[in-house]
């Protein structure tokens, strides 16, 4: 009989072969997942604690390819405590993917068969540290920038469709560039 190994035991080529990239269509639903996510997320953390709930990444961005995943960025006031919130946030369900200075990342939806139905990255991090907002918003009100996104992402796919490390840092300067202008052009928004 064949012992299924944990998430948390397999290793990181495992789990990328077990969970390549994979891009689809641009899918409405993508906005009702959302709604869903951050109306747990408004149950279950302190209210005085949450600045903003945004839905960032390319699932927020309508009519360009996107990996099936909702991207969640959760902004809290700068006097909560960011590991007592997370764990609120993991007793609800999630799992820790990481944890860097001042940023925690979550996610649900990964499984020892694969993707589930519903996956989610939920991104908490203090109020102010939201460079995915302007980036999202400039892709929104330029098509003809997120359409070279897509096209971007679109190459990258199968080059790097089981090394999601190589996947994000090839899409990089790109989003770096788009987000000085979007700063620049948006200056003050949130």
């Amino acid at each position: 009989m064949k012992v299924e190994k944990e998430l948390s035991e397999m290793s990181l080529n495992e789990l990328w072969e077990l969970f390549p990239i994979f891009l689809v269509e641009h899918n409405d639903k993508w906005d009702a997942f959302y709604s869903e996510m951050e109306a747990k997320l408004q149950y279950i953390l302190p209210q005085h604690s949450i600045k903003r709930i945004s839905h960032i990444g390319s699932t927020a961005v309508p009519g360009i390819w996107a990996k099936d995943i909702v991207d969640v960025l959760v902004e809290i006031s700068t006097d909560s405590n960011i590991e007592c919130i997370a764990q609120l946030i993991e007793r609800s369900g999630l799992l820790r993917m990481s944890t860097e200075d001042r940023r925690i990342s979550l996610n649900s939806g990964y499984t020892k068969n694969g993707f589930a139905d519903k996956v989610f990255h939920i991104h908490l991090r203090y109020v102010g540290d939201n460079d995915e907002l302007y980036f999202r918003d400039y892709l929104k009100d330029h098509p003809q920038i997120a359409k070279e996104y897509e096209t971007l992402k679109l190459g990258l796919w199968k080059q790097f469709e089981h090394n999601r490390d190589a996947y994000t840092e090839a899409k990089t300067k790109f989003i770096r560039k788009w987000t000085a202008i979007a700063k620049s052009d948006y200056a003050g928004r949130y």
